[in-house]
């Protein structure tokens, strides 16, 4: 089933939704992503579906600041995605993760591209883009691609042309501001901006039919025969895959995660309180190990913030992506060890809709499934390897 881009947008723009903050008492970003989050978590289930997308949520996260947050204070943001407010982003992306894991893996996306147009645009796109943000425009990263990948067609006016598609474009259909990546006719990788809601791709929503992350609406997207300005260009070719910013950001996604696993912790917790198993000593002794793993991924992600703002973090890049690798390594395997756990704690009857566990399992076990997971963790090793350093300072370099 093929479905053009929506002209009618799925989200209101920011300036048709009162902001209910002022932003000289707003509370801190991560405060109002952990304020948030449980009412992401009861309204999950009305967009857990096929060709579902949390419209409604997206325009809570608007209402609290929390899109235009990754802008600059001077563009009307918190900051949020500057590196000295690494740990902030960090707990913004687990406590929306811990609302609902598709809202999590589009918002980190939004984060993403904003990070990107600050380090690589120049100062009238920043302008553009940050101005779009403010309006409401929701951002996206699509670079994953199958053997019709897009490519840049240079037309004699200075446009360009664009053919081919991307996979797993989250939020397709409601992302206007997707960060498209394509290669150009000497083999350059170039990264842009689209205005998809100017340019509509053609999305291809059967393609999506995942086990979880329903609701993140990642389908293929079409973008054969669109054009471009100069203008849409955004940093030089291969700017995309600079380290450490590239496998670096994988701290991002984790953090994600590490929210969907704190709601398995939570939910498991309340359903043993509810039936009253809270004196059964397996049980305590499965909620103690859980409890272990959640705080050791929070560790995890106090020491991400810490290694990405070290003053080497840039000039260093390999240090920083190992660190990274190890990041995600262990937060899937603290998400998986939490999952099973869980299982055990609620048995079949927990795993029975309407309980949460049957949704919380399949989008986790779903957004863990990240490209090349054996080679993060060989990088890891091969980066301690290749060093001399004792252990306690191989990580401060």
């Amino acid at each position: 089933m093929s479905a053009a881009f929506s002209s009618d947008p799925a989200i209101a723009p920011v300036s048709a939704i009162p902001d209910p903050v002022s932003s000289t008492i707003r509370p801190s970003v991560p405060e109002a992503a952990a304020a948030l989050a449980p009412r992401l978590l009861a309204q999950a289930p009305h967009s857990d579906h096929e060709g579902g997308f949390p419209v409604q949520e997206f325009n809570w996260l608007r209402e609290a600041g929390l899109l235009k947050a990754p802008l600059p204070a001077a563009s009307g943001g918190a900051g949020l995605a500057d590196s000295p407010h690494t740990f902030a982003l960090l707990h913004t992306l687990k406590h929306i993760g811990r609302g609902n894991l598709a809202v999590g893996r589009v918002f980190e996306g939004h984060a993403n591209a904003l990070q990107l147009m600050q380090r690589f645009g120049k100062p009238a796109q920043v302008r553009r883009w940050a101005a779009d943000a403010q309006a409401g425009h929701l951002f996206g990263v699509w670079n994953t691609e199958a053997q019709d990948g897009v490519k840049l067609e240079p037309l004699p006016d200075g446009r360009y042309r664009l053919q081919g598609s991307k996979t797993f474009a989250s939020g397709a259909g409601h992302v206007t501001r997707p960060l498209l990546t394509a290669a150009l006719p000497d083999g350059g990788w170039q990264m842009l901006i689209l205005p998809a809601d100017v340019q509509q791709p053609v999305l291809d929503t059967s393609f999506w039919r995942p086990l979880g992350m329903r609701a993140s609406a990642s389908f293929r997207a079409d973008f054969s025969g669109l054009e471009i300005g100069s203008e849409d260009l955004l940093g030089q070719p291969g700017d995309y895959y600079r380290q450490p910013w590239f496998s670096g950001g994988a701290i991002r996604f984790a953090a994600v995660q590490l929210g969907g696993a704190e709601a398995v912790f939570d939910e498991t917790r309340y359903f043993l309180q509810r039936i009253g198993r809270t004196d059964d000593p397996y049980q305590r002794q499965r909620l103690g190990e859980m409890a272990l793993l959640i705080e050791n991924g929070n560790l995890w992600l106090r020491g991400a913030a810490d290694h990405a703002v070290r003053p080497t973090a840039e000039t260093q890049p390999e240090a920083t992506v190992a660190y990274a690798n190890m990041v995600r390594t262990a937060v899937e395997d603290i998400c998986l060890r939490v999952l099973q756990l869980a299982e055990r704690c609620v048995g079949a009857r927990g795993l029975l809709r309407p309980e949460p566990f049957e949704r919380l399992h399949r989008d986790l076990t779903h957004y863990l499934r990240q490209p090349a997971p054996d080679a993060a963790q060989a990088d890891a090793g091969r980066f301690a390897l290749a060093h001399s350093i004792p252990a306690y300072r191989l990580w401060h370099v």
